[in-house]
């Protein structure tokens, strides 16, 4: 093994152009740590954030990156040399040095293994978008089968495929919203019975009462959040997982005008506990048959994380159904 690797740094908050590519020492892991090597990563609108500074608890210099796909590259009783493994949050990235390299030391208790051959331009998107997508539907919203999802944001990576998963499940009926007519065959293709077009009202388009729905798993934000909770049947439960319309917080809120009666409000946030929940495996499965498609929109090169990021702010997921990532091999 070499004794050196690539890394991209960021010394202080900034562009794109805050990222550097740099030669650094191959950490050495401790007994309760596992070395991998990096084969893939995905790219997240939280490192965008935290590179832009708006992740003060974060200290600089770091290596980016929340989450990471490869191989086991140092014997651990745990897991053997060579097994294919991911690991995801958990600090990652964030308080010690994390995906944007070829290696990286992360506590074996944050490591799951994946049983599969997919190519990495497939593997390496995953982790944290089935996280958030499984432990959204079945964690927050406790989804089962014989009800009704609407997945608000039904372009976006994550809402693309949590339709995928739900449907996989069986037995749910599931729709999506988007603001382009456009993308309804790609909805459907992924997965979703229905499409909505968004004109900030999709509680109007729904006409009787048995039309509402079980579940609504927002992805928007605070912009549609109001509307989404009306689209609920009493009883019924609204997760509020992502922020892609960009406003963090709801203007006036008044809970009992806002949230109608009976119907939940809860939030997602998972962390290492909820990634190995998630069956990576079984969901490989599915990707394998066909069943479950993984939304990737480019794939770059650790070498042009630069131009990476560079993408991840002009598109989107709010328009664009991409999840950006880059490899190393």
């Amino acid at each position: 093994m070499a004794k050196t690797m690539k890394a991209a740094v960021i010394y202080k908050a900034g562009g794109p152009e805050a990222l550097k590519i740099e030669e650094r020492p191959i950490p050495t892991p401790t007994k309760d740590q596992v070395l991998i090597k990096i084969h893939a990563f995905g790219l997240n609108r939280s490192e965008l954030f935290t590179r832009q500074g708006l992740s003060p608890g974060v200290p600089f210099p770091r290596v980016l990156g929340i989450e990471c796909c490869g191989t086991v590259a140092s014997p651990h009783p745990s897991f053997p040399e060579g097994t294919v493994v991911a690991s995801a949050m958990g600090g990652m990235g964030r308080m010690f040095d994390g995906g944007y390299a070829e290696y990286t030391c992360v506590p074996i208790n944050h490591v799951q293994k994946i049983d599969t051959k997919l190519p990495w331009e497939t593997l390496g998107a995953m982790p944290e978008m089935f996280q958030t997508a499984w432990g959204s539907l079945f964690k927050a919203l406790k989804l089962q089968q014989g009800e009704r999802l609407l997945v608000r944001g039904g372009t976006t990576s994550v809402g693309l495929t949590a339709a995928a998963i739900a449907r996989n499940k069986g037995g749910i009926y599931v729709a999506g919203t988007t603001r382009r007519a456009a993308s309804e065959k790609m909805m459907k293709e992924s997965g979703m019975h229905d499409v909505f077009i968004d004109d900030g009202a999709i509680a109007a388009q729904i006409q009787a009462p048995d039309q509402k729905f079980d579940k609504v798993l927002e992805l928007i934000g605070t912009t549609t959040l109001g509307d989404s909770l009306k689209c609920a049947k009493p009883g019924g439960l609204v997760c509020m997982m992502g922020m892609v319309g960009n406003q963090w917080k709801l203007e006036d809120f008044s809970p009992m005008e806002v949230i109608p009666h009976t119907v939940g409000l809860t939030v997602y946030g998972g962390g290492v506990p909820e990634f190995l929940e998630t069956p990576l495996t079984q969901l490989c499965q599915w990707v394998e048959q066909g069943t479950l498609k993984v939304p990737v929109g480019k794939v770059f090169r650790l070498d042009d994380i630069v131009e990476a990021h560079r993408t991840m702010v002009c598109c989107r997921p709010l328009f664009t159904p991409a999840r950006f990532w880059a490899r190393n091999d």
